[in-house]
Order: structure tokens, then C-alpha cells, then sequence
């Protein structure tokens, strides 16, 4: 069975979304390009951060999305951070939490609060190498393949069901810079996808599940060299 991202469908109104990151912001960048070339039907209402100096914040205000940064350094612990972070979120009602590069392990009771409403970018082919240091774990390893994950965000860290993946061949000569440069042009491309079978309905989000056009899947919808999705 082949399950393509491009099918047609009548919704029309846009996905209210917020993003988390904490760095240079290129898959923000990426979602914002792709909601201004109308291919996204999103609605970007908040970027959120843990570094108030981030290049992704810049690009938020750049393109005139609202923005909310706050420092860990002024809570007296990780769950008084979350808690105050999430409720910022909460102010912009957003359907979806978009995690993209935000490099933060989340208290699990915000994440049990947002269950089914949370995604997240990984660089890595879950559930190889959750954490830190993925491209050169994956070299280290031997790997003949390396790739990035969509997943949804559950309380045990990159452990959540993988909605969709993007894979790419490792090279001789590959060191962990020049995999990671090549891998995330692909990134941006996964993520965007997910989110816009998301937007259009077709994916139902669950902790323990999800489904696509009603029916669950055996494995992670695969990116094609056409930058479509598919159950390969």
C-alpha cells in the first residue's frame, strides 16, 4: 500500500502551530518558506525559545511571528521552566508543537499534558542513536545509512512513534559536518511533509499509535527522491 502526501483534500483553513528552538532555526526558516509559497497551510503563531539570542528567533521576527524567549537560568529547576514555558504555548492555542532543534529534555508532565500534540525532528533513523551526536555515532558505528526522524514527542526521550523518515546513503568520505550538511536539506523537506498531513487531517497523532488516512501503518512513511511520502 502506498500512502502519498500530495492527495487531494477539501480542508481549507490553516493549522495553528507554535515552534520550540534553540538554535540557527533552518527548519523554522524551512516552514516559514513553505507556508509563504502557500505549499504549508499553517498559521506559525509563536516561536519559542531557551536562547533568548538565537539566530531563530531572528528569523521568527524577521518574518513577523511573534516570539517568546526564556532563559532556564531564572527557574529554579527544569519542571518550573516547562511549566512556564508551556504555559506561554498555551496562550497561542496552537493545534500543534513543532520541535525543531530544541535542545531541551522536556519534564514529562508537560509532555503527558500535550499527548497527540507534539512533534519532533530527529537526526538520526530512530530508534538508532536518540540523543546528542548523532551523525558521528552513526559514522562511528559503521553505518551504511543515515537519516532523520519525525516522531511524536512522548515523556521517554526520541522514543515516541515515528511518523516518517528520510534516509541517505553515508559516504567514504563523510565526516560529521559534511553528513549532517547533506542530510538537512532532506530534513526540511520531512518536515514539512509531515506537518502538511497533518494539516489536511490525514494523520491522526496518538502516544501509542498514529494512523494515516484511517489506517494504521506498518512502519514509518519513507521521503522519495520525488519529496513525497509513501509507505515504502
Amino acid at each position: 500500500m502506498s500512502v502519498s502526501a500530495s492527495a487531494e483534500n477539501s480542508r481549507t483553513d490553516l493549522l495553528p502551530i507554535v515552534v520550540l528552538a534553540s538554535g540557527r532555526g533552518s527548519n523554522l526558516q524551512a516552514l516559514i518558506d513553505a507556508r509563504d509559497a502557500g505549499t504549508l497551510a499553517v498559521e506559525i503563531r509563536g516561536v519559542l525559545s531557551d536562547k533568548p539570542k538565537c539566530q531563530a528567533l531572528q528569523r521568527a521576527r524577521d518574518a513577523g511571528i511573534a516570539t517568546v524567549a526564556l532563559s532556564p537560568r531564572d527557574y529554579a529547576d527544569r519542571a518550573s521552566f516547562d511549566r512556564d514555558l508551556f504555559a506561554r504555548i498555551a496562550e497561542f492555542s496552537p493545534r500543534l508543537i513543532v520541535l525543531a532543534g530544541f535542545m531541551r529534555v522536556l519534564d514529562p508532565a508537560v509532555v503527558s499534558a500535550c499527548a497527540g500534540r507534539m512533534i519532533n525532528i530527529h537526526p538520526s533513523l530512530l530508534p538508532k542513536y536518540p540523543g546528542l551526536h548523532t551523525h558521528q555515532r552513526a559514522l562511528d558505528a559503521g553505518d551504511a545509512l543515515h537519516g532523520s526522524s519525525v516522531h511524536i514527542v512522548t515523556p521517554t526521550l526520541d522514543a515516541g512513534p515515528v511518523i516518517a523518515q528520510a534516509q541517505i546513503q553515508i559516504q567514504s568520505d563523510d565526516n560529521a559536518e559534511t553528513l549532517a550538511a547533506r542530510l538537512l536539506p532532506l530534513e526540511h523537506h520531512l518536515l514539512c511533509a509531515c506537518i502538511a498531513l497533518i494539516a489536511n487531517d490525514r494523520i491522526h497523532l496518538a502516544s501509542d499509535d498514529w494512523r494515516c488516512d484511517g489506517q494504521h501503518l506498518p512502519g514509518p512513511l519513507q521521503l522519495g527522491g520525488d519529496g513525497e511520502l509513501a509507505q515504502r
